[in-house]
């Protein structure tokens, strides 16, 4: 039987909150939505590019949202030791770059388990909290964790944008 990406119950974002309340609602929904767009598919059309020369795939995002879940709020947010999942030395962007031979079930199973870490690894953590990061450039900031949930609420929404683009490449479905 041919392996397709599960079909998701996407929950709505809150209309009414608390500060956390909300930042988390809304991160869920966008975690959901990327999700939603690659529901029903095989791990062949997952793996199928946008349009040259774009190599983007909704396999690849899936890849990427793992690794920045893990690298956001466990590595920098919460301070744990741990390594990349698809980047290397080698493929610094091989989330994104190495899905031809990729597991898409794996890979969709180590995002759900990254998304439940990363949940853990921010619930006791204040807003306010801070860490410094250093930026590719070699400058650094202070961050707090706020900051992290906006920026994980932009990157999805992103990227989300992406994979509707693509969703409707590969067989014509749209919607939100």
């Amino acid at each position: 039987m041919t392996w397709r990406a599960p079909e998701i119950s996407r929950k709505n974002e809150p209309h009414v909150g608390d500060e956390r309340t909300m930042l988390e609602g809304w991160l869920d929904y966008h975690r959901d939505t990327l999700l939603h767009k690659c529901a029903g598919l095989t791990a062949e059309q997952l793996k199928t590019a946008s349009v040259e020369p774009s190599n983007l795939t909704l396999l690849g995002l899936v890849r990427h949202m793992a690794e920045v879940e893990r690298w956001w709020f466990r590595i920098r947010t919460a301070g744990q030791q741990l390594d990349d999942l698809y980047c290397t030395e080698a493929s610094p962007d091989g989330d994104l770059d190495d899905v031809a031979d990729a597991d898409a079930e794996a890979d969709f199973a180590t995002y759900a388990a990254e998304v439940e870490a990363a949940r853990q690894a921010a619930a006791g953590l204040s807003l306010d909290q801070t860490f410094l990061h250093r930026w590719r450039d070699g400058g650094a900031d202070e961050l707090n964790v706020r900051w992290v949930y906006v920026h994980m609420i932009e990157e999805y929404a992103r990227h989300n944008g992406h994979a509707d683009l693509i969703r409707e490449r590969i067989d014509g479905v749209t919607g939100d």
